[in-house]
């Protein structure tokens, strides 16, 4: 139960004065709640900016395009023509210095002519910018006299609004919300406090929402760092306490003796790598221990962790139990399944397929040979956690590209078994960062290197004005045998997009290249899917033109070529996912990424380093910088928390700290009953880290 102390925190904002039913959506909307948002959200609904009142130039000093203070004299009004509702409402003031004409559109002539009275003066509050020679300030943000000049803050702080939520009623709210906050138990070290300059909590966020100077409100400011580091403890300590949770939870030795492991080794085409001998290594050690393994492996696109999933697999159904791999799409568990089968028959594995496709009496058969335990490694989709899906023993669980399924899905997984080990998989390499944030709960493997034999892949870029050029290149590789993907965005056109569809540039290429060119996206049946797939994977086509559908898993050795038309729409992950599709055989490989120019700054960074590199653990670390965490790692559809303070970019460095210092907490105080134990509890509590609480009172 959260104590009582902090209810205020909690309480509806719909408790505050002024905010109804009507007001309440609109603060859904801003503050990323589905249901009720409470004072907390608010409160947490930080400044990204402020406005400095403190210097008022003279008009002449204004620079254009910024936020100023001006006192001018009010010297006359042009409404707007009778009958023309759009022309602007124009008020012309001026100092000693210049002129500056307040522009105001559907404004009430009586309501603007007793705001700004002829002769009066006024210090008026906005930007200001030239027009046709003049300077201009349209719908200022303030506008008061003398007395109300003295009762406006001279630092303002700046929030992200929504439409209907205005500036002044943020702040008001916010106000409103700070002054119901009881003050809190210190949970930090008084000497880190004292070390790093850090103010209390409470007085942290007074800070921040009501600054009194510019660097009040900075990323790295005092204020904003001790909240950023609260946050990231407060992380750190919920997954402190969920591993010590996971490890606690009574396990089953699964390992077996290593024939089956043995005999894969032996009928695979090549060595395995470095990094797969160590993690396979790792994973063996886990399965050996009576408690739960808990272990995500990553690596690089096609560094192999299909074949490390299944040597894992084998080690506990040498112990006469089973397997399940569970992917987040059809295309991609039928691309595992058709790496593992081959491999498993040759040594006496039975594997099995389950994906939305299977009904039916196959269906039937199927999930009874599943609780029979005559199959022993089953691959599939979400189908795999349906409720008459049973296993005879099922002993460990791989969930590929985790981070696609929410908490939920992956337990009722899980819970198919009697403690079942789980292996988490991304080929998505995670930067070093975010692996702390969010699978601090977890062993890390990494897969660093290649398989033998991968060829670099030659990437450039190219604007879409040499399409021709391009169609004519790809011309000249189908003619030499290649094989080549042309990747587009959309499936159709819309009429909101000037993408190229797939669908237009599959008819434009059928028309020159005739019935070497076919067709796949997300929107045909998955029998229409594979059989594009088949056709293209056996030589029947050469060309295939998809939408972002072969991003994963699709494995075709004889494809040396991809085209990514409007590159510039596309994250780095999901550009690296798409080139990894090739440079998997023998033959020399070419990437060429299509943009519509001019190029944004972001798209421009995007596709140098693109060109610059193919590790993709670099990539990742640059597609943090670019796109920051909730978008790196998917968190807005998979349930994880994203940070609402703390930014990768700002306040990375202080992960390490924050998590050295979770470590030492558990060690001293692993339940939270000591005077800085029962003070961490709040943290936790305030930063919504409960089911870390409910762990603990659960033993």
């Amino acid at each position: 139960m959260r104590p009582n102390l902090l209810d205020p925190f909690f309480r509806a904002i719909t408790t505050l004065p002024g905010i109804g039913p009507k007001l309440e959506k609109l603060y859904r909307r801003l503050l990323g709640r589905e249901d009720e948002p409470r004072l907390v959200d608010l409160l947490f609904h930080l400044p990204t900016g402020a406005i400095d009142r403190r210097a008022r130039p003279k008009l002449r000093e204004v620079e254009p395009g910024s936020v100023v203070t001006v006192k001018v004299t009010v010297d006359r009004h042009r409404p707007a023509p009778p009958g023309r509702d759009r022309a602007p409402h124009l008020i012309y003031a001026s100092d000693e210095t210049g002129d500056l004409i307040l522009t105001y559109f559907r404004a009430r002539r009586d309501y603007l002519e007793k705001l700004f009275p002829v002769g009066e003066t006024r210090y008026v509050s906005g930007n200001a910018a030239f027009y046709d020679g003049m300077l201009q300030m349209v719908h200022p943000d303030r506008v008061v006299d003398e007395k109300g000049l003295a009762a406006l803050p001279m630092i303002e702080p700046v929030y992200p609004l929504t439409e209907g939520i205005t500036a002044n009623m943020i702040v008001k709210a916010i106000d409103n919300a700070l002054s119901k906050i009881p003050a809190l138990a210190e949970w930090q070290e008084t000497a880190f406090l004292r070390k790093n300059g850090f103010p209390p909590f409470g007085d942290a966020l007074q800070t921040l929402h009501r600054p009194r100077d510019m660097n009040d409100i900075a990323p790295e400011g005092p204020a904003r760092t001790r909240l950023a580091y609260d946050e990231l403890l407060a992380s750190q300590l919920a997954l402190g306490l969920m591993r010590a949770h996971n490890r606690k939870r009574a396990g089953r030795a699964h390992a077996g003796n290593g024939h089956l492991r043995r005999a894969i080794i032996a009928a695979l085409p090549y060595s395995l790598t470095l990094s797969q001998h160590r993690a396979l290594e790792a994973i063996v050690v886990d399965l050996s221990k009576p408690e739960r393994m808990v272990r995500l492996l990553q690596g690089d696109v096609g560094s192999g962790k299909t074949v490390v999933a299944l040597l894992a697999a084998a080690a506990v159904i040498e112990s006469g139990r089973q397997a399940a791999l569970m992917a987040p799409t059809e295309i991609l568990a039928r691309q595992h399944f058709n790496t593992i089968a081959p491999l498993a028959e040759a040594v006496g594995i039975r594997a099995a397929i389950l994906t939305g496709r299977e009904r039916g009496k196959d269906r039937s058969a199927l999930v009874e040979k599943l609780a029979t335990g005559d199959i022993d490694i089953l691959v599939g989709t979400h189908a795999l956690f349906q409720d008459d899906v049973t296993f005879r023993d099922l002993a460990l669980a791989v969930v590929d590209e985790q981070h696609r399924f929410g908490v939920h899905q992956r337990l009722a997984l899980v819970n198919k078994g009697e403690a079942v080990d789980m292996l988490v998989t991304t080929a998505t390499p995670i930067p070093r960062t975010l692996v702390l944030t969010y699978f601090g709960d977890m062993d890390i493997s990494e897969l660093r290197e290649k398989p033998a034999g991968r060829q670099p892949v030659d990437t450039r870029t190219i604007p879409l004005d040499r399409l021709t050029e391009v169609t004519d290149a790809v011309g000249r590789a189908l003619q030499d045998g290649q094989r080549v993907y042309w990747v587009c965005p959309l499936v159709e056109e819309s009429e909101t997009s000037d993408l190229a569809a797939a669908e237009d540039r599959f008819k434009t290429l059928r028309k020159r290249f005739g019935k070497e060119v076919d067709l796949v996206h997300g929107q045909m049946r998955g029998s229409e899917k594979d059989e594009a797939m088949r056709r293209f994977s056996v030589g029947e086509t050469q060309l295939l033109v998809s939408t972002t559908v072969i991003e994963v898993g699709v494995d075709v050795p004889e494809a040396t070529v991809m085209v990514i038309e409007h590159a510039e729409r596309f994250g780095l992950a999901q550009l690296h996912q798409l080139r990894g599709r090739i440079g998997r055989g023998h033959g020399k490989s070419t990437c060429l990424l299509l943009y519509r120019a001019p190029l944004g700054e972001t798209a421009k960074a995007r596709l140098a380093i693109m060109r610059e590199t193919e590790d993709g653990f670099r990539i990742a670390e640059e597609d943090l910088k670019l796109r920051g965490e909730g978008d790196v790692l998917g968190t807005r559809q998979s349930g994880m928390p994203a940070f609402r303070i703390a930014s990768p970019e700002a306040h990375g460095h202080l992960l390490p700290a924050a998590r050295d210092d979770a470590r030492l907490i558990l060690s001293r105080d692993a339940a939270l009953v000591g005077e800085r134990g029962k003070a961490l509890r709040l943290l936790l509590y305030l930063f919504e880290r409960d089911d870390a609480i409910r762990l603990i009172d659960a033993g």
